[in-house]
Parts: structure tokens; C-alpha cells; sequence
């Protein structure tokens, strides 16, 4: 095999974007595309001279894949994936890779069970600056961390949110800007700092016509006693990109895709503790950090799949990882509901029930002119 045959399932949004992309990397070819919606996925077909289809099952079944993109609304990611595993496709998942965490962990059972290789499309990962600064915390350049932040705000229209009958509900989305926007910045931020331990979170809808929340705030605790604050929300404008873990040894801030590394001339604590001036603070040398130049953007995971495939290249986003941005999605949406803090890892079973009692009063507007389009600024 010189090439990885690609399907994709779902194309009336982010995975046009992907056909597009898939187009560009040598190591793949897509072979076949599905929709549920006949029109939208001849149109995809007829462009990239591909077979289609309007039954995953039948895609999956057909033996032209040797894997299989998931850009469905995000219920059916377990479904779909977890069904192409047991075939024996790989399978990468758009974000998020579920809506509970207990489903989450049935797809990693399922990966275990088969061996199958599964990965996520959190593509801010391949970026030289985050690898940068993963590798800065893992190798104990900040000393133990006692600080964290998370900003990401953004916006989105009350436009954006009816272009679909299931934006923002319960029953077909599990959430608003946690489940749907925020993905991206929560993994990095689990990935680079660490899972807290409990989350006291507050969520709301400021300005929007739809059932959750499109904006949500939370105080972390972490196992060593550290502190740490995120905030995400799709109601303001201009937008904050803000990420900051701050350590014994120096801080380190993401702001805006840019990496700054400042560092101690002593850890604190011992400064703290040593020093005779009253007004004193340690001295503090901002150091220049190597970024590597490396492939980005959802191109850069696509291939990463391929290539682990053909040559068994590590994943960039092993599967099991994506479990953490799971774990601060739900925990931080159960906190805003009950009032009251929640552990982490979060009960499943509590969640569950949950989302179950929240579906049942969702309504979804089924009248509603459906937009199957995704932001321009991802599709190529």
C-alpha cells in the first residue's frame, strides 16, 4: 500500500473541507464520500469523481476504505466510528469525539478491543508553538505549575445558530460553545497543563436564541493544590486567545498563536523564603524558545493518520487523549446546571442521566432553513 483510501462520512459541512484537503496529501486518496442529504453528497461525489452513498454502514461495508473521516453532527461520532472499527477501518473523528464521556471511553474500549487506529481532529496540536510549549511543561521547565488560565472567546450570530435546526440543543448537539466551540482550546489546554482534579463552573446564555450555553466560566483545583480559570464563550467580540500556566520556575503565555517563556533567576518558593527585601521579586529573563517548522491545519492530521497507517507513525492526537477535553466539557457544563462543584474524573453515570432529563424537554425547530455550510476560513 503506497497510498491510504479515504471515506468520508457526513460532507455537508466540515467534510467538504476535508475532501478538499484530502486532495493535497500524497499519501491519501478518497474514494468515497457519504450524506444523508442525496443532493449534498452528489454534488461532493460529482466533484471529486468518487462514488457516494447515503448509508455509512454501506460505505463502510463496501471495502473501498481503508479509513474513514466522521464529520456527522456529534452524536453519531461514537456511532459511526465505533461501527467502522468493528470492519477494521481507522477512523478519525472530527471534534468533539462524543458528547458524554461515557461514550468517549466506549470508543477507546473499542479501539483496545480492535487495534484499530484512531485519532481526532484537534489540529492546533501539530502547531510548532503548542508542541513547543508541551514539551517546555513535560520536561519541568516551569517547575511545579500552581497557576493556570484559558481564555477563548469568540463570536458567533444568532444567523449562525439558526442555520440549523440542531445548533445549540440538547437533543442533537449536547451543548453550545463547550461542546461545539471550545473543544479545540480545551484539549490544548488539558494537553499542555493537566486535568484538574475538581471544576466550580458557571454557564449562561448571554445573547442567543437557543437552548445552552454560549458562555461558560470555571475555578479549576488540581491534585497538587494549584488554581487555575477558563473562560470560553461565542457572545463576544473582539475575540481572546489566552492561555497561561505559570510554575515555580517561570511562566509560560499563548497568546494569539505567539509563545512567551520567562523564567526565574530563582524558583519562588526559595525565593520567597530566602530573600531579606521586603519589596523584593526575583529577577525574571524572558528566553527565546525554538519553534519547529511544521505542517498545521487539518492537512496536517489527515496525513499524520496515513502515515501512521503506512509506517506506523505516532499519532499526533492518540484517541484515548481526546477523553480529557471530554472530561472539562462535561464536567464544566454538569458544575453550571447543579450550582455546585464536581470532581473530575466526572461520574459518568451521573452525566448520563443528565443529558437524558435535559433531551427530553429539547425542541428542535425542524422548520428551520437548513445552511449545510461551514466557516470559510477551514475549508479549502
Amino acid at each position: 500500500m503506497d497510498k491510504v483510501r479515504f471515506g468520508i462520512v457526513g460532507v455537508g459541512g466540515m467534510g467538504s473541507g476535508h475532501a478538499n484537503t484530502i486532495q493535497n496529501i500524497e499519501e491519501c486518496e478518497l474514494v468515497a464520500v457519504c450524506d444523508i442529504d442525496p443532493e449534498v453528497v452528489k454534488q461532493i461525489s460529482e466533484k471529486h469523481n468518487v462514488k457516494s452513498f447515503t448509508d455509512y454502514k454501506e460505505l463502510i461495508d463496501s471495502g473501498m476504505a481503508d479509513a474513514v473521516i466522521v464529520a456527522t453532527p456529534h452524536y453519531y461520532h461514537p456511532i459511526v466510528g465505533m461501527y467502522a472499527m468493528d470492519k477494521g477501518l481507522a477512523v478519525l473523528s472530527e471534534k468533539p469525539m462524543a458528547v458524554t464521556v461515557k461514550s468517549a471511553d466506549a470508543m477507546i474500549e473499542k479501539v483496545k478491543e480492535t487495534g484499530v487506529p484512531f485519532t481526532i481532529m484537534y489540529q492546533s496540536r501539530a502547531s510548532g508553538v503548542n508542541q513547543a510549549a508541551r514539551k517546555l511543561i513535560a520536561e519541568g521547565k516551569l517547575g511545579e505549575i500552581y497557576r493556570t488560565c484559558l481564555i477563548s472567546s469568540g463570536f458567533r450570530s444568532q444567523a449562525y445558530y439558526n442555520s440549523a435546526p440542531w445548533r445549540g440543543t440538547w437533543k442533537e448537539e449536547g451543548g453550545g460553545v463547550l461542546i461545539n466551540q471550545a473543544p479545540h482550546p480545551l484539549d490544548l489546554f488539558s494537553w499542555i497543563g493537566g486535568l484538574p482534579s475538581k471544576v466550580t463552573a458557571r454557564t449562561a446564555n448571554r445573547r442567543h436564541e437557543m437552548e445552552c450555553e454560549d458562555e461558560a466560566s470555571a475555578m479549576l483545583e488540581y491534585e497538587n493544590g494549584a488554581i487555575g480559570f477558563l473562560h470560553v464563550s461565542t457572545s463576544e467580540s473582539p475575540g481572546t486567545s489566552l492561555m497561561e500556566f505559570c510554575g515555580e520556575k517561570g511562566k509560560l503565555t499563548i497568546r494569539g498563536g505567539s509563545l512567551d517563556f520567562r523564567v526565574l533567576e530563582m524558583p519562588l518558593q526559595e525565593f520567597n523564603d530566602t530573600t531579606e527585601n521586603m519589596w523584593g521579586s526575583p529577577k525574571c529573563e524572558k528566553v527565546e524558545v525554538e519553534i519547529e517548522d511544521r505542517e498545521t491545519g487539518h492537512g496536517a492530521i489527515i496525513r499524520n493518520l496515513a502515515r501512521n497507517i503506512l509506517h506506523g507513525e505516532p499519532l499526533i492526537v492518540p484517541g484515548e487523549e481526546g477523553v480529557n477535553s471530554m472530561e472539562l466539557i462535561n464536567s464544566v457544563i454538569l458544575s453550571g446546571h447543579k450550582g455546585e462543584p464536581v470532581d473530575v474524573p466526572l461520574d459518568r453515570d451521573e452525566y448520563e442521566r443528565f443529558i437524558e432529563e435535559m433531551k427530553k424537554t429539547s425542541k428542535v425547530d425542524k422548520s428551520a432553513k437548513v445552511q449545510r455550510v461551514t466557516d470559510p476560513n477551514h475549508v479549502k
